[in-house]
């Protein structure tokens, strides 16, 4: 019995954490250099990316003529930057095995920025396994080349920024990877919420606008030559989507797909999910219903309790909010391709953990969202999978967090006052 309290009690303490994670880094990274030299690369959108890129080198500054071998560039201006030294350091691209080694580094400095954001947030030791455990996430990462593994790490830093009070920071990145692919606009809703309850509402619009100027620092060299062509690739939200490539929705019949009637449901949903979560969790921390929230923003609340409202913005809460926003965003997707996993890979042990899911329950409904991503292609069974199990966090994330949240320790600076850091 001893030996058993003892084993319960290094999974699901979460000072343990703290010597689990370099362990699990370091088997990770051994993991990462035999997948690179024992499985090949795969080409999808590697060569589309150096052929657009180089157009850019070649002097192109007219977006809507940027194009690949997959097609017209259709993201930010922040993935020609990043995919432009790319091209510089992997010889135009032709260094495959470079490539993959700077991948592989990107991987690793993510996760271990996840399993930092983990550990603010207090998650248990027994959930960290499954954050080095999936198929799909590496081959996005190291066989793939995806700026998916970029957009999600601008993510986490800024989670983590947020979780450390340090909020310039973290808007600054978060706008980041909003300039590398526009994904990251799904967590915007909850971005905002948070930066509204922990700081004054003069701050908080200083970060909106400082998001802004990110995003207009990135899009200066093409705005001159075509400013709305830029907006139209950059941010295209009309694109129409292909069924053959679809990962989510595959069980539901093409005309149904492509027919405005399941775009319009699936929008409304989105919306219905956010307004729930909005109205029943995400404004816990000010205490207030949504218009109480809104009509107290033109009307600045005393200091002291504004001050504690902030404090209520923990790293559990921040974390717990900006994922679940992500979830929402993703079931509600009119198509998922295979690459997105890289949000929802990281995500969902979170999520499952914070419903108050029994260990069990968790490693099974992690297994089946990890079997179902590596079907190719996607089947009708293999995508209900995928939208069952992002039901599944969804809705166990909104239940388990109507009961409560773990208990933490606010973060306070030396002077013990609110822990704001801007910088």
């Amino acid at each position: 019995m001893e030996t058993y309290n003892k084993v319960i009690e290094l999974a699901t303490n979460p000072q343990h954490s703290r010597w689990l994670s370099p362990l699990l880094l370091g088997a990770d990274a051994c993991l990462c250099a035999f997948i690179i030299l024992k499985i090949p690369y795969t080409e999808i959108d590697w060569e589309a990316y150096m052929q657009q890129v180089s157009q850019y080198l070649d002097g192109e500054r007219d977006y809507t003529l940027i194009k690949g071998g997959t097609g017209p560039l259709v993201y930010p201006a922040g993935h020609v930057f990043i995919y432009s030294l790319l091209h510089k350091f992997t010889d135009g691209g032709k260094n495959i095995l470079v490539a993959q080694a700077i991948f592989a580094w990107l991987y690793l400095a993510i996760l271990a920025l996840v399993m930092e954001c983990y550990k603010m947030a207090r998650v248990p030791p027994y959930i960290f396994p499954l954050l080095v455990l999936s198929k799909r996430l590496h081959s996005i990462f190291l066989l793939r080349l995806f700026n998916d593994c970029f957009t999600v790490g601008f993510l986490f830093i800024a989670i983590y920024a947020y979780q450390r009070r340090i909020w310039t920071v973290g808007s600054v990145a978060y706008s980041l990877g909003v300039g590398t692919k526009m994904s990251l606009l799904l967590a915007a809703p909850a971005v905002g919420i948070i930066l509204l309850q922990a700081l004054p509402l003069r701050r908080a619009l200083n970060a909106a606008f400082l998001m802004a100027q990110v995003q207009i620092t990135i899009a200066w060299p093409f705005v001159p030559v075509n400013p709305l062509g830029y907006l139209s690739r950059a941010f295209e939200f009309s694109r129409q989507f292909l069924f053959k490539w679809t990962v989510n929705w595959r069980f539901v019949d093409e005309k149904t797909f492509l027919s405005r009637e399941f775009s319009i449901a699936l929008i409304t949903a989105h919306l219905g999910l956010l307004l729930l979560f909005t109205a029943t969790r995400w404004l816990k921390p000010s205490r207030r219903s949504i218009p109480a929230f809104v009509s107290g923003l033109w009307r600045p609340r005393p200091l002291l309790l504004q001050q504690q409202t902030s404090l209520r913005v923990t790293p559990n809460y921040i974390m717990t909010t900006i994922l679940s926003a992500l979830a929402i965003g993703l079931l509600c997707a009119r198509s998922l391709h295979y690459q997105f996993y890289a949000y929802i890979a990281w995500s969902t042990p979170f999520l499952l953990w914070r419903s108050g899911f029994h260990p069990i329950a968790t490693y099974t409904v992690w297994a089946a969202q990890e079997w179902a991503w590596n079907v190719y292609p996607s089947t009708n069974a293999s995508s209900m999978v995928v939208v069952g199990c992002l039901l599944i966090q969804v809705l166990a994330v909104w239940w388990g967090t109507g009961r409560g949240a773990p208990q933490e320790q606010p973060l306070a600076d030396e002077d013990g006052q609110d822990g704001d850091r801007s910088a």
